[in-house]
């Protein structure tokens, strides 16, 4: 069972955990569980994904319920009509705030328009021995991204030098081993916390927000951080 964090008649969103694909995928030999089935069982309803969470991405997935808001929620999306916000932890500390700018190359060669911009909510030093240093350090941070490239996030924070924890193949192979063997830990630590917009039939301003999974709020308790 999902968990339902909104429904109306054309929308519903879920809190998706971390290692659920949302449809089937050729990429995904290796499982048999997809969102987008276990939702449709659940509702008895044919449901539309709205827009792409990777797999290893926890938090608020949206779908539509007929094709018509299929069609109007996927153009809102594509407009940038849709604030999102994600939180992260990362390696190192981060800056207070920052944007990133950085374009993304498709699968293709081409290169898109990526922005991200985010604030950090807390940073947090630990007694773990991290190659030469003594301790490590992390950063919990508030992403925004202003378009949505494929794991625009991901590619963003690493390009940065602030890889988030969890993350292959973007991120600190040594970082995810460390934390693997340390606190057998190995969930990618990128939660999709809300998303915002106007609802393209009502127009009605909709915010939907998803709270943190089990292993995410385990991170935060290993960090010393309280939400």
């Amino acid at each position: 069972m999902l968990e339902i964090i909104y429904q109306d008649d054309e929308l519903i969103a879920v809190n998706k955990p971390h290692g659920l694909l949302v449809h089937r995928s050729s990429i995904a030999a290796d499982t048999s569980e997809f969102a987008l089935q276990i939702l449709r069982d659940q509702i008895g309803k044919t449901v539309y994904p709205a827009h792409r969470l990777d797999r290893k991405t926890g938090g608020v997935l949206l779908f539509s319920l007929n094709k018509e808001m299929d069609s109007l929620i996927q153009t809102a999306f594509s407009l940038n009509k849709i604030k999102k916000e994600y939180l992260a932890v990362l390696r190192g500390h981060t800056d207070p705030e920052g944007t990133i700018d950085y374009p993304l190359k498709k699968d293709n060669g081409t290169l898109q328009e990526a922005l991200t911009h985010y604030q950090t909510i807390s940073l947090s030093e630990i007694d773990l021995p991290f190659g030469k240093f003594p301790t490590s350090r992390y950063s919990l941070v508030l992403a925004k991204p202003q378009t949505g490239r494929m794991h625009q996030i991901r590619r963003h924070f690493a390009h940065i030098f602030h890889p988030i924890i969890g993350d292959r193949p973007h991120g600190c192979n040594k970082q995810n081993k460390l934390w693997k063997e340390t606190f057998q830990h190995d969930t990618m630590l990128l939660h999709a916390k809300s998303i915002e917009f106007q609802h393209p039939r009502t127009q009605e301003n909709i915010h939907m927000q998803a709270n943190l999974q089990s292993e995410f709020t385990r991170a935060l308790e290993i960090l010393g951080i309280r939400q």
